[in-house]
């Protein structure tokens, strides 16, 4: 019978990288789905009180079971736990809307503009929220020739 030696240094660095049990890495390693166990080594790296395999697993299920994290828009990916109160949509695919959440999640996803002033003139940038004194000068000119 071959000896596999990969899957022995595989079981070896879990157990050392985790702090985990012989059998936990053996269930880890055997875990079905790659994307959900990448998932939960981050679980099991990142959370003090997940220290098995189950507790990890068991997390996990809470997890995708939660109602809060189940895909609202599959166009950009919100969840009903980040819908938007302030907007029709209520999801990322509304870019006019000026609420919490979306601010919230422009600064998360490293979407967003500094210089971006919901509250100004698209056109000429003038008035609004950041300059207190700053008027719109887009119809000026059609005021003067009239």
């Amino acid at each position: 019978m071959p000896k596999n030696h990969a899957r022995k240094k595989a079981l070896a660095d879990l157990k050392d990288e985790l702090g985990i049990k012989h059998a936990d890495a053996i269930a880890l390693l055997d875990h079905p789905d790659a994307d959900e166990r990448d998932t939960l080594v981050e679980y099991l790296e990142t959370y003090a009180d997940i220290n098995t395999y189950k507790e990890a697993v068991d997390y996990l299920r809470q997890q995708q079971n939660d109602p809060a994290n189940k895909v609202m828009c599959t166009t950009c990916g919100w969840t009903y736990g980040v819908i938007c109160p302030e907007c029709t949509k209520g999801c990322g695919c509304e870019y006019d809307c000026t609420g919490w959440r979306h601010e919230e999640m422009r600064a998360a996803t490293g979407d967003y503009d500094d210089d971006y002033d919901p509250y100004g003139c698209p056109e000429c940038g003038a008035g609004g929220g950041s300059d207190p004194y700053g008027e719109c000068i887009c119809y000026d000119d059609e005021d003067q020739a009239a």
